[in-house]
This record gives structure tokens, C-alpha cells and sequence, in this order.
């Protein structure tokens, strides 16, 4: 089957891809690395549209240290995520994240920026976010805003981004001296969406856990993240299933999944307390 699509422009630079989105009466769609974009086109989930073409737009590439975040571009590549030394050091979870993502030719050309925005709930960075607790910045027709993590991801591929609106950059809270950050997952095949994934980021102030592949958006676990504050674990596993809907499908039962979730919640504890050891 072939994408069928109202129209192409490229944008000049973020105005212009402002202006052409708003032109476009609703129907305009961001084409950044376009591998989630043109699959679904291809299947006729999203037709008749002008794509906007902002692939080429380098002032929303690129990680920058801003003191006590890095500010990392959409069109930042997932390979570059991976490799790039300030989120090595900083932002670790992200880097790790990459390994799990697909394959080779899908992170060369995946943006961090699309993968957030695509809002798949299988993904691993939505959760990753999720977990460190940053910041999405956003442009739009009516100016600039931003918007916490744990208020973007609102349902299966649906976000807190409006008509016309494009995300532009993530502001990462940096890594504390003492902190840890670790991500686990659980699929049939490697490059596959995980059956199940968690994130758990552990900091002087507390825990962070999320979760991907167990409901229609990325989960903070709170009662889990409470439970792990207090030092048990069990407890936070009993929390954490409680916290997530799983689905049932033809690769996973959403009883297996619910069970996979604490499995993964322990070894996650397993890896940061070896870690420390």
C-alpha cells in the first residue's frame, strides 16, 4: 500500500515550519526522521496530509550543557543520544535506552523529538522522560511553553501538544554525583517493542520508576516509587502492580505482563544496589 499525502514542504527554519503548519487548516503532519510517520501512512492510519519537513532545521539538533540540564534537540538522532558524551554523563538512562531501540538503520534516522511526540506506549524514551522528570519545550503559533513529562503523554499516541504546535527541545535535569539511573526491558526477539520495560532513576531524594509496554501511555509509578523510598521492595512490587492496566494481546497476556513489571522492578533494585556494593 502507498502513503498518500496531501502535499510537501520543507521548512527554512522553525517560523516557517510554524507558518506551514498553520496554512495547512489541521491537516498538516512534522516529518522529522519519518520512521513512524510513513509506516503509518503507508497503512492509510493518517492520509491527506501537507507534511512539514523540519529534518533539516539544525537549530533544533544537538545537546547543550545549561547548567543544571541539558538541553537536548528533537532532531537529535537516537544514535547521537547514544554516543554523545554530555548524556552519557548526565542523562545515562537515555544513552542505555538506545540499545533497546529497534535497529541500527531506525536509529540512524529516529529522532528523540519524534519518538516523544509519536507517543507510542511501547517506546522506551516517553518513559525515560517520564522517569527524569523533564521538560518539553514547545513552540506554536501563540509563542513558546513548556510542558512537565508527567503532563505530555495523555493516551495511546496522544500528547499535550496542540493543533500547529511542535516540540523543539527536552530539558534533562543532569545526574547527581550519587545518582543511578537504570532501564530494564523484556521482549521475544532483540529490536522488538518490549513486552514490558522499566526505568528506575534512584537520587539522594528519592526514587523515580516508570514503565513502558503495560498500558496506553508511559506510567509513573507512584506507589511503587513510595514503597522503594521506605526500603521495600516486595511493597513496592505489590504497588506497582495495582498501578498499571497491561493490555492482552496476541505476544502477551496482560497477566504476564503485570507479572514481568516486578520482575523487572527487582532487577533494577538488584543492579543499583550491586552497583553500590
Amino acid at each position: 500500500m502507498k502513503a498518500s499525502a496531501g502535499g510537501y514542504a520543507r521548512a527554512n527554519d522553525l517560523n516557517h515550519a510554524l507558518e506551514l503548519l498553520s496554512s495547512a487548516n489541521g491537516m498538516g503532519r512534522v516529518l522529522a526522521g519519518g520512521q513512524s510517520l510513513i509506516a503509518a501512512m503507508n497503512m492509510r492510519l493518517s492520509t491527506g496530509d501537507l507534511l512539514v519537513d523540519i529534518s533539516r532545521l539544525s537549530e533544533l539538533s544537538g545537546v547543550e550543557d545549561a547548567g543544571d540540564t541539558l538541553k537536548i534537540g528533537a532532531l537529535t538522532r537516537h544514535a547521537e543520544i547514544g554516543t554523545n558524551p554530555l548524556v552519557r554523563r548526565h542523562a545515562p538512562l537515555l544513552a542505555d535506552a538506545v540499545g533497546y531501540i529497534a535497529h541500527a538503520a531506525i536509529r540512524n534516522r529516529g529522532t528523540i523529538g519524534g519518538a516523544l511526540a509519536h507517543a507510542d506506549p511501547s517506546a522506551e524514551f516517553p518513559a525515560c522522560v517520564l522517569a527524569l522528570g523533564a521538560t518539553m519545550h514547545v513552540a506554536g503559533p501563540e509563542g513558546t511553553r513548556q510542558i512537565a513529562a508527567e503532563d505530555f503523554f495523555e493516551d495511546i499516541f496522544a500528547t499535550a501538544l496542540q493543533e500547529g504546535e511542535i516540540l523543539t527541545a527536552i530539558a534533562v535535569p543532569k545526574a547527581g554525583e550519587a545518582e543511578v539511573q537504570v532501564i530494564e526491558e523484556v521482549a521475544r526477539r532483540s529490536g522488538d517493542y518490549a513486552l514490558a520495560g522499566l526505568c528506575l532513576v534512584r537520587r539522594d531524594d528519592g526514587n523515580r520508576v516508570s514503565l513502558f509496554s503495560v498500558g496506553p501511555k508511559p506510567v509513573l509509578a507512584k506507589g511503587a516509587m513510595a514503597a522503594l523510598d521506605g526500603g521495600d521492595v516486595e511493597a513496592a512490587v505489590t504497588a506497582l502492580g495495582a498501578e498499571i492496566d497491561p493490555p492482552s494481546d496476541t505476544q502477551a497476556s496482560a497477566a504476564y505482563r503485570r507479572h514481568l513489571a516486578g520482575v523487572l522492578l527487582r532487577r533494577a533494585v538488584a543492579r543499583i544496589e550491586g552497583s553500590k556494593a
